[in-house]
């Protein structure tokens, strides 16, 4: 069999086995879920192995969309860890047998703490199943290893198993993108959820505007003197009209047209792109995207005429947001 033949058989294997899983939901999902959202501890996600490293990315998962959620080691839960887990904590263990030394030798342990107790096994008739107080079937019909030993589609199955909790219960919390962000900081993916366009933008004297009857040698220093390859131009009131980039100064050039004798007004580009400022930061990038420009006057409500700022590209991306 051929090496890609040979990938895309595990590939269908796996696949197989999450739509078989899809199938076998019941009843006791749901009461898992109900289970956590009524507790008022948290989630311990343990297992040994294999096992364990897919517990560890349910715990994660959990504990980045709103579901408080740590990974408690089997092994080091018999030798001191179990203090970890309080009265009121949904424990999620998990093995594939039901039957892992480690694993068994906790589990009266937690039920005296008073701690409830979510089974995940492929074995419904094993030691862990009978112990736990709900059982979530994650059996599959077969590995995706030809040996049949190394745990393949076994463990994309109870990944599965985990991330429809964990989703599950962000649905039912009422999660939001923002709260997702709180959780997130540090990434790209926070900063294009937190970042908004106030903390972005040039304000106060760092804004480039002229007036309409200003000549264009004078709104070409203002260009040049505020770096970011456009002015505003404004009426006597300051409310804005138009704008003018550099390209367009280039455009008028190539034209022939003699741009220093002409006044903002007459060179301006009217109906300039708007957006305000408790936007996000990552909407004011699409908005440039999207219209192929480089800067955005910033408005505080949608029935200003007088902005309060601008936002270019290049303080978008300095952030990074892309």
């Amino acid at each position: 069999m051929s090496i890609l033949a040979e990938a895309r058989r595990v590939i269908e294997a796996e696949a197989q086995a999450v739509a078989a899983l899809a199938e076998r939901l019941d009843a006791s999902f749901q009461k898992a879920v109900e289970l956590i959202l009524a507790s008022k501890g948290r989630v311990v996600v343990t297992g040994m192995g294999k096992s364990g490293l897919i517990g560890q990315k349910i715990a994660s998962t959990m504990a980045s969309t709103g579901t408080p959620a740590f990974f408690l080691h089997p092994a080091e839960g018999i030798h001191g860890d179990l203090g970890m887990i309080m009265t009121g904590d949904v424990v999620i263990a998990i093995s594939n047998s039901g039957e892992t030394e480690e694993l068994l030798r906790i589990l009266p342990v937690i039920k005296r703490l008073g701690a409830h107790l979510v089974a995940m096994s492929g074995n419904p008739d094993s030691t862990l199943a009978r112990m736990g107080d709900l059982f979530l079937d994650v059996s599959v019909a077969e590995e995706a290893c030809p040996l049949g030993l190394a745990p393949t589609s076994s463990t994309t199955a109870t990944l599965a198993m985990g991330d429809a909790l964990a989703v599950a219960l962000l649905v039912e919390r009422g999660f939001k993108a923002e709260d997702f962000a709180i959780f997130h900081p540090g990434g790209s993916l926070g900063k294009k959820l937190l970042l908004r366009v106030e903390d972005l933008m040039h304000d106060g004297a760092e804004v480039p505007l002229v007036t309409e009857a200003t000549l264009m040698k004078e709104a070409l220093f203002e260009i040049t003197a505020k770096g970011l390859g456009v002015t505003g131009v404004t009426d006597a009131a300051g409310a804005l009209l138009g704008v003018i980039t550099d390209g367009d100064l280039r455009r008028a050039l190539e034209r022939g047209e003699d741009i220093l004798l002409a006044t903002a007004g007459q060179l301006m580009k009217r109906g300039a792109k708007r957006i305000l400022r408790k936007e996000l930061a990552a909407a004011a990038l699409q908005t440039m995207e999207r219209f192929s420009i480089t800067s955005l006057f910033v408005f505080e409500q949608d029935q200003d005429l007088h902005p309060c700022g601008v936002i270019h590209l290049h303080d978008i991306l300095k952030a990074g947001i892309a």
